[in-house]
């Protein structure tokens, strides 16, 4: 992927773009478009667009897919969770409330510090409010906040043990 700043050098090089014209016409000071030119200075791509236009280029983001780092656990984790997500409904949140509040109160009574209390605070919250989608964006998660929440999740002992292990690859 190229940097913004070569981006913005590739662009000035076809259109023959000196820093002073760039200036001039963008409002940027030379000594700025210096900077990001030699990586001392780093743009948003708000900010690259701007200078783009200038040119008359625009600026086009490419997302792709990307599978994340995680670690055998976190991994784990997130397989039997993303599991449990897809039965996850308002009607099957009801049915598994006295589970999850008896593993509610099992962790609080077994975690101490932070983040894990306030995760628990959390955790509590969602199922208080019958916060479905936002159960569904934790359990599948995979940002740095979601898997920090699994990490004391209360939705334990939800899954069949059948369904546990075709999960893990442990049916036999």
């Amino acid at each position: 992927m190229t940097s913004r700043s070569g981006v913005l050098r590739e662009v000035m090089r076809k259109t023959g773009t000196t820093q002073s014209q760039l200036s001039r016409v963008s409002g940027v000071r030379q000594s700025s478009i210096s900077q990001v030119l030699s990586g001392k200075l780093n743009l948003s791509d708000e900010q690259l667009e701007r200078l783009l236009c200038c040119m008359g280029y625009r600026l086009e983001v490419v997302r792709r897919p990307v599978v994340p780092e995680l670690t055998r656990s976190e991994r784990r984790s997130w397989q039997l969770h993303s599991r449990l997500s897809v039965h996850l409904t308002r009607s099957s949140l009801e049915s598994w409330l006295p589970r999850i509040e008896r593993n509610l109160q099992r962790l609080r009574d077994g975690v101490s510090g932070q983040p894990h209390v306030r995760n628990l605070d959390r955790w509590q919250s969602l199922i208080k409010h019958r916060d479905v989608p936002g159960l569904h964006r934790l359990l599948t998660g995979l940002d740095r906040d979601s898997i920090e929440m699994r990490e004391v999740s209360p939705m334990g002992g939800l899954l069949s043990q059948d369904e546990r292990a075709d999960v893990l690859g442990l049916a036999g």
